[in-house]
């Protein structure tokens, strides 16, 4: 199984739990992302996801590189899903688990908020009477070529 991944898939958490135990593990956290209905009094009628997936999951990598270095012993697991989300689809899944709580609680949100400024995903979301990109792909683009 890898550790991080973009995928088409629909997300199975018990995989991504299951990952992240062990024996000497005595806490996990797991986080999930879903599609919403309304954001900002506005109606969300599904999401595209789109990433660049080499560099996405490079990035999903190097945020498991930082927290191992922040929190020793916790074992992280991220995955997330591009393609049409539909209402309360799973985007997200970040499972992090350590021998306490504590670690696995900062860990697992440290990586959501990496995952938002590094990781070249981007969602287009489509309402009842529009749509609109949020993350501009081209904002990436240089560091994009820089990086392979």
């Amino acid at each position: 199984m890898k550790q991080y991944e973009i995928t088409e898939d629909p997300l199975d958490i018990n995989k991504y739990h299951a990952y992240t135990i062990n024996e000497s593990q005595g806490a996990v956290c797991l986080f999930t992302g879903h599609v919403r209905e309304w954001t900002k009094g506005t109606r969300t009628v599904y999401l595209d996801y789109e990433a660049y997936k080499p560099m996405a999951e490079k990035k999903l990598a190097q945020i498991g590189e930082e927290i191992d270095e922040q929190w020793p012993g916790v074992i992280t697991t991220i995955a997330h899903r591009v393609g049409k989300l539909e209402i309360s689809d799973i985007a997200v899944v970040i499972a992090t688990s350590a021998p306490h709580r504590k670690d696995s609680y900062r860990a697992n949100e440290y990586a959501i908020e990496r995952i938002k400024e590094i990781v070249p995903i981007w969602k287009k979301e489509i309402w009842e009477d529009g749509e609109e990109w949020i993350g501009d792909p081209r904002q990436y683009h240089s560091s994009l070529e820089e990086n392979q």
